[in-house]
């Protein structure tokens, strides 16, 4: 395929990139505040669209998309200027007289592909992150989330610089010709088995890359915790978007004493938050397609429910669902559930949690339950993980000051805040020299005299 063939508007957008316009403070201090002003004033139109893609209420919409959105937007604007001013660095007395310094640049024009679970979120987070940094994009936002995919596409061409900031719908045949060009940069979020194919294709032009995937996330409740707030903050994120979440809790690994107690109040919380029959509920969303919710209900039928397991087709419909009696042979433990099913899992020693933990795949986060200093740092030492959040979860990707990415099967990179601003940037470093002095002690020929001096002033004089 020759060269922006089959996408015209990268052309644009080179040109665009090259013409130094977006490297300007202004520019960028612009485009967010534009940004900023399509999140407030289509905030109905927003949460419109993402009801009719998942039936997620207003208020779950504000808190995990718009509202987090324009939380990271302030954030930047507030550290921009500081975040680009170059960074002096000391220079060794062996060469001076001379500056050195430190700048972060811009890749050029960048790909960001989102996912459908958070179709804002997932696709103007990074958004945010690579105009901060002064780069042109290209954003490619899911087909799963229709009517999510239109708003983004309408409104970012409306509000932004058209030149520099561009939507591509559609579906895989689309992504697959976007990733067969040239880009500076690809940030992507989605599943393993698609993610890999990202990182072929990113290889054959050598483009560095962001890879955020999801991932089997346990969470421990130890026995020294207060089991009704865990329970509560449990359910809460298990169940936010219906299940379909990267971060949620994929599993519980509970002490055997305090089983009985937990499900009882995870039991207890599901009807508080959702009533009787969470299918009337106007806070409780629906699984995306079919596809998923056929895959979900196979899932729901090799492992039988202590407490929900209902389901609907036609409304794509499935109940937060607990699952006891669960082994880490089970087949529910041997991917990622991305749904609203939450196995629980007993353990007698912490050892065992923490072996279990260890024979899945590299979770994206890890979740404890416990008051004991002593067991926090245990479990913080001898696991492995993208984050870790104790006595709490989700919160961890919430703030901007702390970086959000994955490890190893749960993807690579950093985002949000300044490490995202760092993601979408390179370092480039600045040295300059006087031309004077110049002594010929570099230059040979090299004397046993002279490399004996050369010798001294290296070993003692360079750092």
């Amino acid at each position: 395929m020759q060269k922006d063939q089959a996408f015209p508007e990268l052309a644009v957008l080179r040109e665009t990139f090259e013409s130094g316009k977006t490297r300007d403070l202004r520019w960028r201090r612009s485009q967010l505040l534009a940004l900023e002003r399509f999140l407030i004033e289509r905030e109905g139109e927003i949460a419109a669209a993402v009801h009719d893609d998942f039936r997620k209420s207003p208020a779950e919409t504000f808190l995990t998309e718009t509202g987090y959105l324009r939380g990271e937007i302030r954030f930047a604007l507030k550290h921009l200027k500081s975040w680009m001013k170059p960074r002096k660095v000391f220079v060794p007395l062996i060469y001076q007289p001379a500056t050195g310094s430190c700048s972060r640049e811009p890749f050029g024009v960048v790909l960001i592909i989102g996912a459908w679970n958070y179709p804002f979120n997932l696709c103007l987070a990074p958004l945010i992150s690579a105009i901060a940094a002064g780069n042109c994009a290209v954003v490619k936002p899911s087909e799963h989330a229709p009517r999510s995919a239109a708003l983004i596409a309408e409104g970012l061409g409306h509000y932004l610089d058209r030149s520099a900031i561009t939507v591509i719908e559609g579906g895989v045949e689309e992504a697959k010709a976007l990733l067969a060009e040239r880009f500076g940069y690809l940030f992507f979020t989605g599943s393993r088995s698609t993610g890999r194919e990202v990182m072929l294709a990113a290889a054959r032009h050598l483009t560095p890359l962001t890879i955020e995937l999801g991932g089997k996330c346990p969470c421990i409740v130890e026995e020294r915790s207060d089991l009704r707030v865990a329970a509560r903050r449990i359910v809460w994120a298990k169940f936010l978007n219906g299940g379909q979440t990267c971060l949620a809790p994929d599993y519980v690994l509970v002490h055997e004493r305090c089983e009985a107690e937990l499900l009882r109040q995870m039991q207890e919380a599901i009807t508080h938050f959702y009533g009787d029959d969470p299918r009337l509920s106007p806070d409780y969303p629906r699984i995306i397609n079919q596809d998923h919710f056929l895959r979900l209900e196979k899932l729901l039928v090799g492992s039988p429910a202590w407490s929900g397991g209902k389901s609907e087709l036609e409304e794509r419909y499935i109940a937060p669902t607990i699952l006891r009696g669960v082994t880490p042979m089970s087949p529910v433990m041997e991917s990622e559930i991305f749904g609203p099913l939450l196995p629980v899992i007993v353990y007698t020693e912490l050892s065992e949690a923490l072996d279990i933990i260890r024979r899945v795949d590299d979770p994206l986060a890890l979740y404890l339950f416990s008051s004991d200093p002593a067991v926090q740092d245990r479990v913080v030492r001898h696991s492995r993980s993208g984050g870790v959040c104790i006595n709490d979860l989700l919160f961890q990707a919430a703030m901007h000051k702390l970086p959000f990415g994955g490890f190893g099967q749960s993807g690579f990179g950093t985002c949000h805040g300044k490490a995202g601003f760092e993601t979408f940037s390179f370092q480039r470093s600045l040295l300059r020299r006087s031309l004077f002095p110049d002594p010929d002690l570099r230059y040979p020929p090299y004397s046993r005299r002279k490399f004996s001096f050369l010798k001294r002033l290296v070993t003692f004089f360079q750092v």
